[in-house]
């Protein structure tokens, strides 16, 4: 709640920052036009002054002062008219009363506005709180009603696949590899769910990854050589049939994908290491 109340206040003052100060000195800036115009008059005034006196004193002739006369009522005029310009595209209907009125009023319209507009329950932190943690029985159930739901929809693979990850992060991998086999045309053009069903078999044979586990990670290869996942598979399956070099291979090949220095990284390596030895 604090937090907030400081963002909304500096949105509140950095709003007014930008409106007050030409309200404030709206009407000073008339003054400074009045006062200037004022003057020009003043100086207008001296000069025709002058321009007389000039004239009765006989420095200039009649035509001359005629001239110079209409010359300077003419800039005269051209004054007046650029001041009533000026101060019709400055005035300002606002002034101080009104900047007073927005000091008051803006930071009241925005509590208002948000408490009618907003969600002010999203203040307290009671209801904010993290939510409840899924307990391992929440976990079940919604597993339970997946399997229902695929009982009824048999044809969902999309369905089946999400099915058997679920049964796989459980341990329950015999019902695993029977969700996985419900959706084998889906898994067969993506080398991720190949990786997948090769691991998944793999735990539930308790053979490791033999047979139809291998077959799984030869096909994800073709589909994609570089695939992070089954390249480790692979350099698994290669060293538990005593392949050295075909899993020296796929590991040091899955090497620059893996993050420098990391447990997988360090692992690959010392496999690496230790199989090069044992050659």
């Amino acid at each position: 709640m604090t937090q907030f109340a400081i963002y909304a206040a500096l949105v509140v003052l950095a709003g007014l920052a930008l409106l007050l100060p030409v309200l404030w000195f709206g009407k000073r800036n008339k003054t400074t036009a009045a006062d200037r115009k004022e003057a020009n008059l003043a100086i207008f005034r001296d000069q025709l002054a002058d321009l007389e006196r000039e004239h009765q004193e006989e420095i200039i002739t009649r035509e001359e002062f005629e001239q110079a006369h209409t010359e300077l009522k003419r800039r005269l005029l051209e004054e007046v008219e650029s001041d009533n310009d000026d101060q019709a595209g400055t005035a300002r209907p606002t002034s101080r009363p009104t900047a007073i009125a927005l000091i008051l009023l803006l930071p009241l319209a925005a509590l208002l506005g948000y408490l009618f507009l907003g969600n002010p329950k999203a203040l307290d932190p009671a209801n904010t709180a993290p939510q409840k943690q899924m307990t391992a029985d929440d976990i079940n159930a919604m597993v339970a009603r997946l399997a229902a739901r695929m009982e009824t929809n048999p044809d969902d693979l999309n369905g089946w696949v999400m099915l058997g990850r679920s049964y796989k992060m459980l341990g329950r991998y015999d019902d695993a590899v029977a969700a996985y086999g419900k959706a084998e045309t889906l898994i067969d053009k993506d080398p991720e769910l190949l990786a997948s069903y090769a691991e998944t078999l793999a735990m539930a044979s308790g053979q490791g990854l033999t047979g139809k586990a291998k077959e799984q990670i030869d096909k994800a290869l073709k589909l994609d050589p570089k695939h992070a996942h089954t390249l480790f598979l692979a350099g698994a399956a290669a060293m538990e049939a005593g392949d050295a070099k075909n899993a020296i291979a796929y590991w040091e090949a899955l090497l620059p994908q893996v993050e420098p220095g990391s447990e997988l990284d360090q692992m690959l390596r010392a496999g690496i290491e230790q199989m090069k030895q044992a050659k």
